[in-house]
Parts: structure tokens; C-alpha cells; sequence
């Protein structure tokens, strides 16, 4: 169903891919838009247990979307380093498909809302985040993607430095 890496000498471990979910911080999400145009927006997002989640507004054109059509694709850059004498980018980055759906049980809505908070703010006391979270929830919707398949690549010149 996915095709595989051509250039599979530069694809990254599932460890490695993991690793540049879990600490990347954004990505950019895409789905199929209005009239069938691509639409890629740009998001903060929590992976875990193979598994994204992000927020949004309960109204949009990213829900419209996800409702329409809930097969998405996630793209984080773990790593993005031009080397302009070398005519390269010394870069990582991973792509992901799966399958979302907004959270509706109130119980997994918040525990989600609560782990983004805690990813971006975890040194915030946890009154102030349930104050916070408390403020803002009746306005967001929290979506879960099931990742089906991961892929992770590399610049060839970090291969080649990594086999020396």
C-alpha cells in the first residue's frame, strides 16, 4: 500500500524516526483541501505510542477537511543544516500517513489537551496549566492520528559520515 524508499540507503531506522517525532516540535500536516487542492498547514503537535495529536478550532478548513477525508500525512524536519560551499543541505526529516479522528469522549480529549500542554510548558505549575487548559477547552477540538506508516530519511553525506 506505501510505496518504499528509493533511495532506501538514506532512510532512517524507526528508532531514529521516532526519536525526530517525539522531539520535534512542529510539522506540517496535509490533507486533501477544498476542490481537491492539497492543503499543508503548518502545527504543534504531540506524537506518542504511534500515534499525533494536535488541536484546532471546531470550525475550518483543516476540520472541514479531516471530515470530508480523515487520510492525512505529517512532515517534521529534525534537522535542516545548509552547507552553501558544498551546494547541500545536511538535513533529517520523516513523513508520516495515517488516519484521524476528533477526540469526542471528554476524558481523552483533556488527557490529550493535557500531555500538548506538558510537552510545550513543562515547567508550568499544574494549577496554572488546568487554568489555562479549563480557559480555552470549550473552544478547541483535540484530533488523533493513527499512524499506518512511517518513513524517515537522511542527506546522503550524513550516511557517508555515519559509515566511516
Amino acid at each position: 500500500m506505501f510505496r518504499p524508499m528509493r533511495r532506501n540507503r538514506q532512510q532512517l531506522s524507526q528508532t531514529e524516526c521516532e526519536a525526530i517525532l517525539k522531539e520535534g516540535t512542529s510539522g506540517v500536516l496535509a490533507v486533501e483541501g477544498d476542490e481537491g487542492y492539497p492543503y499543508a498547514v503548518p502545527l504543534s503537535y504531540l506524537y506518542e505510542d504511534g500515534k499525533l495529536y494536535f488541536h484546532c478550532a471546531k470550525s475550518g478548513h483543516k476540520l472541514d477537511a479531516l471530515r470530508r477525508n480523515p487520510k492525512v500525512s505529517f512532515c517534521v524536519i529534525g534537522q535542516d543544516q545548509i552547507s552553501p560551499q558544498e551546494y547541500t543541505t545536511y538535513f533529517r526529516s520523516v513523513i508520516l500517513f495515517g488516519t484521524a479522528r476528533e477526540l469526542e469522549d471528554e476524558g481523552e480529549k483533556y488527557a490529550a489537551v493535557e500531555r500538548l500542554a506538558l510537552k510545550y510548558a513543562p515547567d508550568d505549575p499544574p494549577a496554572r496549566r488546568e487554568a489555562y487548559i479549563r480557559k480555552e477547552y470549550d473552544l478547541l477540538c483535540m484530533v488523533e492520528v493513527a499512524v499506518e506508516h512511517v518513513t524517515g530519511k537522511e542527506c546522503i553525506e550524513l550516511v557517508r559520515k555515519r559509515e566511516k
